[in-house]
């Protein structure tokens, strides 16, 4: 799969249907080779998690460490469109992404594994997800500690996915803990383990999404700000205007 960089960050030139393929791909090639304990990893990364790996060195290695990283913000798939003619026509949306692949995973019973957030968070995610998709194969949940786990309940963890059988690992710990945990994870879990934002909060009904001509315009986060102004101002402060900054230098660079 073709990939650009996008200051720093190598985004997959794709859309739903071609990451659910590949993911897809990745889980038959897990099932081919019992007793591997590696899988592949993926992330859904907007402006947020790229601004934060163009401020880090460490966690930008992390993320283009990632298999799969899909543009999910519409600021994210213009920029891309812009400066390297990619032609998308959609981002890739976490919460949308996560839709699409629970209805595979339904129909090919994949068993599927949730976590991070909160435990009522996800016995709601359960309870939604299971009206939806009757036969979704869930295997197992964990809620996030919300700090850095011990090398001992790192292994636990690791276990507990392992021993489960399951095959999509669904990780919503928030931009950049996400990332940072699939990178360090799939090359000990075999599993494909995709890093989805707010989508358990989204799906489960404890947080309400932006209408859709919001997201289409790029002002979901807007939307999330009138939500929860006082954990959202300063990063969308910061990360919004220091992705505007780049773009118009990176624009202005290209036009002169």
């Amino acid at each position: 799969m073709k990939k650009v960089d996008l200051f720093g960050i190598n985004y997959a030139v794709t859309d739903y249907s071609t990451a659910v393929d590949q993911i897809l791909t990745w889980v038959a090639q897990i099932e081919q080779k019992p007793g591997v304990h590696e899988g592949f990893g993926v992330t859904a990364l907007a402006v947020h998690g790229l601004i934060e790996g163009y401020k880090n060195s460490e966690l930008r290695n992390q993320i283009n460490s990632i298999d799969l990283v899909v543009p999910d913000g519409q600021p994210v798939k213009w920029a891309m469109n812009w400066f390297h003619n990619t032609g998308l026509k959609d981002r890739v949306y976490g919460p949308t992404l996560t839709l699409h692949l629970l209805e595979e995973a339904a129909q090919k019973n994949i068993p599927v594994f949730f976590y991070g957030s909160h435990q009522l968070t996800l016995n709601k995610l359960s309870e939604q997800l299971l009206q939806k998709f009757p036969n979704l194969n869930i295997v197992g949940m964990q809620a996030d500690r919300f700090r850095e786990s011990t090398e001992e309940e790192k292994t636990i963890d690791r276990n507990t996915i392992k021993e489960s059988g399951a095959r999509l690992v669904f990780v919503g710990r928030g931009c950049p803990r996400q990332e940072r945990w699939v990178a360090e994870n799939k090359h000990h879990v075999p599993a494909v383990l995709i890093a989805v934002g707010a989508a358990f909060d989204f799906h489960a009904g404890t947080v309400k999404q932006a209408p859709a001509w919001m997201q289409d315009i790029g002002l979901e986060w807007l939307f999330r700000l009138n939500q929860e102004p006082k954990r959202l101002f300063k990063r969308y402060l910061t990360t919004n205007s220091l992705f505007l900054y780049l773009f118009f230098k990176a624009a202005l660079k290209k036009v002169f």
